[in-house]
Parts: C-alpha cells; sequence; structure tokens
C-alpha cells in the first residue's frame, strides 16, 4: 500500500481515481477531452512509476512529477496546462504582487492607457484594477513561453488582454433583429416600439446594456433607416389625431412632421447625453458608432439631417455649447445620392456643416475605387466600420468565406471581430538585421506566432455559452443569434473575423530605406505585398477570417518606442521621437498639403481592408468649402475619410476657436479640446487637464499634415 505525504505532511492512501479528476480538469482548461484510452494509459503509467519508487510514501511533488510525465507521453499541452495550475499559488504571489503595485497607481494617479475611460470615478478605478488582474490571468494561463516573450521583448501587441478571455471585440450590432417582435433583456420581455420617442429610449437601453457585454467598438448601421418605421408610426399616430380633432389633412400633415422632427431632436439629444455620460460595466464609455446618409424616405432623410444638426448644435450650457464625442458617427456617401443634383445632396451639405464644426461625420465612400466600394456597387451590401476603422471580411449567405454561387451575397450587419494582434515592423527588420537573417524570414515567424494566438482564441471563445451576451447570442444580435442560454456560441464564430495589426509602416521605411513614407515608401508596399499574401495563404489553410488591420495606437504608440530603444537604442527617425507613426499613414510632422497626404497614403488602401482611414488636416477656420472639396476627393478615390481640426472651447466665457491653449476673450486656460485621437476623437484637455497619455500628446503637438 502506498501512500502520498500531502503538503501539509498529512498522508492518505494512493487513488488513481483522484488522477483522473485532475487530468480532466487540466484537460478541460486546455480545451482538450481524454479518450477512454488516454485515461487507462495515464492511470497505468502513474501506478507504475509509482510501484517502481519501492517506496511505502511518495510526496506530493514526487507525485506531481509522475503524473506531469504521463501527460506530457499523451497530450503537452494537457501537461503544460496541469503544471501551470500546480504552480499557480507560487506565481500568484508575484502575479497580485505585480496587479497590487499597479493598482494604487491606477487609485492615487489614474490611468490614461484609455481615453474613453475617467480613471477619476471609483467605478472606473475598481474596473481598471480588475483589468490588470484579468491581464496577469491571460499571460499566465492562455500565451505559451515564446508569445510571452515576443510580447514582452515588443515585436508583436496582443491588444486588450484584459477583456479577450471573456468575450469578443468590436462588432455589427442587428439592432433591426432586436426589435422587431420583440424581446428580453435583463428577464423582461420588450415589446417592440410603437413610437419613435420609445424607440429611441429602447435602443439606447440595448446598446449600453449590449455593449456592456464585450470590448472594442459598437456600431449601429444605417440608423435613419433603422429608425423610418418607428417615425411612420409616430407620424400615422399623430395624424389621425389631428385630424379627429377637426383639423383639415393637410394641416394635420403638417402638424404631425412637426412632432416627428421633434421627437428626432429629442432622441438624437437624448443619446448623446446617455452615451456620454453613463458609463458601462466596463469602466469606460462604450465606443458606439451610427452609420447613416444613404435613406432615400422622407423619414430617413429627416432622421440624417437632423442627427447631423444636433451634433454641428453641441451640448452643454448656452454660452458654453460644444460637440459630444459619442456616438461617432459615419456618413455613407453615395456618388448618386449625394453628388451634386443628387437626390440626398442636401443630407450630404448637412453633414459637411456638421463636419466643419464638429469634425464628425467621418465619411465612407460607397462608390469610389476599393474593397468597401466593390461590395456596394456590386451586391448593394454595406460594410459599416466597427468602432473608429475596422471592417469585415465578406461572409456569404450560403457559401460561407466563398460564394456558393454567383447568386450568393455577403452579410456583414450581425457580425463581429475576435481580437488583434499588431506587429511591430521596426522592431523585427532589425531583430532581422542584428541577427543577419532575412527580414521576411523572421516576420513570418511573429506572423505565424500571430496566427497560433487566433487559432486558439477560436477555440477557446467557442467554448462560451450564449448567456454570456444573451442580446447577441440568443436575442438576434449577431447573425445566427438565437441560440439557447446554455448552447456554446461556437456556430457563430464560423463568420467572426481576427485582425492581425500593422503600426509604424513610416518607422519601417526609415529604417530600412532612411527615408520616410511621403518621400519613398516602396519597402513598406512590399512589407504590405507580402504580408497580404500570407495571410490569404493562411484564411484557406485554417477556414478563418483573418484581416489585416491599420492599427490606432493610442497608448501603443509610446510603449512601442519604449520597447524599441530597450532592445536597439535610438535610430534617427525611428526610436528618436516619444512615439511611432500610426497605421500607414505618413507622419504626422510631415510638411505636406492634404492633397499630397491624401495622395501618398493611398497605394496602401487597398492592403489594409480589415481596417482603415484616411485623414488630413484642414488648415483652415470652419472652411466650408475647403472640407467640401477635400471630401468630396476622398469620395471619388474611395476613402473612409476624416476631417481633422483641433477644436478648443473655453469653459468660462463660451469662445471658441481653432488651436488656443489661453483664451484670447478672458484670458483663462480652462479649456475643453477635442482632437482627433486615431480614427475617432479624444479629449486632450478637460478643464485645463488631459485624458491621454504622454506620448500622445506629444504627437499631437507635432502634427502638420494630420
Amino acid at each position: 500500500m502506498i501512500r502520498v505525504v500531502k503538503k501539509d505532511n498529512t498522508k492518505e492512501e494512493f487513488n488513481v481515481q483522484k488522477v483522473v479528476n485532475a487530468v480532466n480538469k487540466s484537460a478541460t482548461r486546455a480545451m482538450y477531452k481524454f479518450t477512454a484510452d488516454e485515461l487507462a494509459f495515464i492511470c497505468k503509467f502513474v501506478t507504475d512509476r509509482a510501484i517502481e519508487t519501492n517506496k511505502d510514501e511518495i510526496t506530493i511533488k514526487e507525485m506531481h512529477n509522475i503524473v506531469e510525465g504521463a501527460l506530457e507521453a499523451t497530450n503537452p499541452a494537457v501537461a503544460k496546462s496541469y503544471k501551470d495550475y500546480r504552480n499557480y499559488k507560487q506565481d500568484f504571489v508575484h502575479m497580485l504582487d505585480d496587479v497590487y503595485v499597479k493598482s494604487q497607481s491606477i487609485m492615487y494617479i489614474g490611468d490614461k492607457e484609455n481615453s474613453n475611460s475617467d480613471s477619476a470615478l471609483v467605478s472606473t478605478k475598481r474596473s481598471l484594477v480588475l483589468n490588470e488582474l484579468n491581464r496577469e490571468l491571460y499571460k499566465k494561463f492562455f500565451m505559451t513561453a515564446e508569445e510571452l516573450q515576443a510580447c514582452r521583448d515588443g515585436y508583436i501587441y496582443i491588444h486588450d488582454m484584459s477583456a479577450r478571455r471573456d468575450t469578443m471585440n468590436c462588432c455589427l450590432f442587428d439592432m433591426k433583429s432586436v426589435m422587431e417582435g420583440g424581446f428580453e433583456m435583463g428577464n423582461l420581455w420588450y415589446n417592440e416600439p410603437k413610437t419613435l420617442a420609445v424607440a429611441f429610449d429602447v435602443i439606447g437601453d440595448v446598446t449600453l446594456a449590449a455593449a456592456s457585454q464585450q470590448y472594442g467598438g459598437f456600431t449601429v448601421a444605417s440608423v435613419d433607416i433603422l429608425l423610418e418605421p418607428y417615425a411612420e408610426k409616430t407620424y400615422k399616430k399623430q395624424f389621425d389625431r389631428y385630424v379627429s380633432l377637426g383639423l383639415s389633412e393637410e394641416v394635420a400633415d403638417r402638424e404631425a412632421m412637426k412632432d416627428v422632427k421633434v421627437d428626432f431632436q429629442q432622441g438624437f439629444q437624448g443619446w448623446e447625453y446617455k452615451f456620454n455620460s453613463v458609463s458601462s460595466s466596463r469602466g469606460d464609455y462604450p465606443f458606439i458608432t451610427m452609420t447613416a446618409g444613404t435613406g432615400t424616405g422622407k423619414f430617413a432623410k429627416m432622421a440624417a439631417i437632423t442627427m447631423l444638426e444636433v451634433r454641428a448644435g453641441g451640448q452643454g450650457k448656452k454660452s458654453c455649447k460644444k460637440p459630444v464625442l459619442f456616438p461617432k458617427i459615419v456618413f455613407l456617401y453615395d456618388e448618386k445620392l449625394h453628388g451634386p443634383g443628387g437626390e440626398l445632396e442636401d443630407v450630404f451639405e448637412a453633414g459637411i456643416a456638421c463636419s466643419q464644426k464638429a469634425m464628425y461625420p467621418d465619411w465612407l465612400s460607397l462608390t469610389g475605387d476599393g474593397y468597401v466600394a466593390d461590395i456596394y456597387k456590386k451586391y448593394g451590401r454595406i460594410i459599416s466600420p466597427m468602432g473608429c476603422r475596422a471592417f469585415l471580411s465578406p461572409w456569404f449567405e450560403r457559401g460561407g468565406i466563398e460564394p456558393a454561387d454567383e447568386d450568393d451575397k455577403p452579410v456583414f450587419v450581425g457580425r463581429f471581430n475576435i481580437g488583434a494582434v499588431s506587429l511591430h515592423l521596426p522592431m523585427i527588420y532589425a531583430k532581422a538585421q542584428q541577427e543577419s537573417r532575412d527580414f521576411f524570414e523572421v516576420l513570418d515567424y511573429y506572423l505565424n506566432l500571430i496566427r497560433k494566438i487566433h487559432i486558439r482564441t477560436y477555440e477557446y471563445l467557442g467554448e462560451m455559452r450564449a448567456s454570456t451576451n444573451p442580446l447577441a447570442y440568443c436575442e438576434g444580435g449577431f447573425l445566427g443569434g438565437h441560440l439557447g442560454i446554455h448552447d456554446k456560441i461556437k456556430p457563430l464564430l464560423k463568420a467572426a473575423t481576427a485582425s492581425f495589426g500593422i503600426t509604424a509602416l513610416n518607422e519601417l521605411e526609415e529604417i530600412a530605406n532612411k527615408h520616410s513614407i511621403a518621400e519613398d515608401g516602396s519597402f513598406a508596399l512590399k512589407t504590405m505585398e507580402y504580408i497580404n499574401k500570407r495571410i490569404q495563404e493562411f484564411k484557406r489553410e485554417d477556414g478563418h477570417l483573418y484581416a489585416i488591420y491599420g492599427t490606432p495606437a493610442e497608448n501603443l504608440c509610446g510603449l512601442q518606442v519604449d520597447q524599441f530603444r530597450r532592445k536597439y537604442g535610438i535610430i534617427e527617425n525611428v526610436s528618436d521621437r516619444e512615439y511611432v507613426s500610426n497605421s500607414f499613414h505618413c507622419h504626422v510632422s510631415e510638411d505636406i498639403t492634404p492633397i499630397e497626404k491624401q495622395d501618398s497614403e493611398e497605394r496602401f488602401w487597398n492592403m489594409f481592408n480589415g481596417g482603415k482611414i484616411q485623414y488630413v488636416r484642414y488648415p483652415v477656420d470652419y472652411n466650408k468649402g475647403a472640407v467640401k472639396s477635400l471630401v468630396r476627393r476622398a469620395m471619388q478615390k474611395g476613402f473612409y475619410e476624416g476631417v481633422n481640426l483641433s477644436l478648443a472651447y473655453c469653459d468660462d466665457c463660451g469662445h471658441q476657436q481653432l488651436e488656443m491653449d489661453v483664451c484670447p476673450k478672458c484670458g483663462n486656460r480652462n479649456l475643453t479640446k477635442i482632437d482627433r485621437m486615431n480614427g475617432y476623437l479624444s479629449y486632450s484637455r478637460v478643464k485645463g487637464d488631459t485624458r491621454l497619455n504622454a506620448a500622445k500628446m506629444a504627437e499631437i503637438r507635432d502634427r502638420k499634415s494630420m
């Protein structure tokens, strides 16, 4: 009889069933299920090795080593899971110490990693501390040693480690599917709204509830068309009421239209209040985007124009109104509808008037050149961006990744992304140089590393239950999202994208070619052609919708400089500034015209179909003509275009202008400043302070062309 000596020196008889229980738990953590033959092998292996020791007593440490040997011979992934869990107590001491140090910094100093999070708030502090713990758990239980090393060195960056163990990333939420016929939320049944005012309230509540169950951008697409039937209901109700009061049909029509207009104004204003003042359970203000512009019905037009008018008018005290940040508005531009003489030219004019005052809307071309426009022109389907710049790859209704036949059509609304991992290309190039290896050989290693992370993420998230996000998975918010609460979400992940992010393409050109993208760009182009070719191969081999994403580096723009300097020092125009360039954009300090910037970045446009935006700096004071001219030019090229101004408002006297640090009217420094963060807007100053990190503020100070 063999007895096992436990850590507290108590003893119990060796029982192989306890080994079975332990290895099954480790297998579950590794998303594996042992067969009966495998379990029989493990039991025999462990029993035989225990007997071979010729001891009456075996320490628990020795027993763990025997079990590890059995697992290594059966499934190395489960062996790692077993070993990780075995050592977790010791590791947790170090992990919790790191979390505690970071939590003290959050509690007393704050955190500026995400400009949408106000770390002064108690709820946000709590969320940020939890995020630190989740980030450490992700590193410990999800990542391999080589992935950890690549991240610590800085060759790759896994975005949102604190959330990606639990849920998916950004999405195009199918609000129409959820609303039609009613739905359940929070164990209450919601009937489909019968009026426009109620529709606004319900959509706002659903948006906040659903956005809290994910991370990343939450987009409600074609909101003008979504709201149209509810406006029709309100119009009919009011028209019938006025007629019943004895008014003529002409007067009833006029008054009912006024009522609908008021409901639109109040509804959009209500959204702006709600989305900019009510933080989610994640501790931040959810990144909400609304797209609009193609609805030709009278109420769809009224919805789009009113939304733009409300945004341009701003919110706040009467003397100090300024535009809000959320929802981000994206204008869906169709040349036939919005071009000169088009039936929606007035909607376009309202969009330009709004952009010149509030920077939003951003503009998405549906009829120029490129991927988004090609899909629209061929299938009539709109690919709205998820959040600030992420776009979905096509998923066909019957064929999946590839169309089943000529009649098969792609679907985009109701789909999502499972996360992004970004390459640090200048560092990869420096590593290749230092090791005298071919750059593309080293690049391949990191592309495959990211590929493995994505494959494992698909598998891991697929085990989640639909109850984790019932509005999305059970009430129709996502494609195929009518699961039971206990069903696994794996079937829904087939249509989900996973992103390979690209940062610092300009710095890659500098380190490889001693020129910026604006000056040359040939090596950057060659690199992107190679990456696109490899990702297409990965898609065919793995059956997953991989996408290439121009990363909107916020905190990352400074982190990557620090990582590069630690490994390779300071190199002129590569790591000598506090930040790296965003995505495929020209360096912000390039002294080039908006037209030159558009032309320079156009070369890369169709190489980033998983996420991209183009923006230029408008060096004019609220010049409507210049805004209109550059937007139309961008729409002809097929861009997703952002208008970039630097908006500043005095919170004391209400004076507003571009680019001020001291109010020229009252001399006060109590300012609110809105700058373009990346593909989205953020406060660079609030009551004299900033929510942005130091690296991003340094980039803003250097801006000339952006």
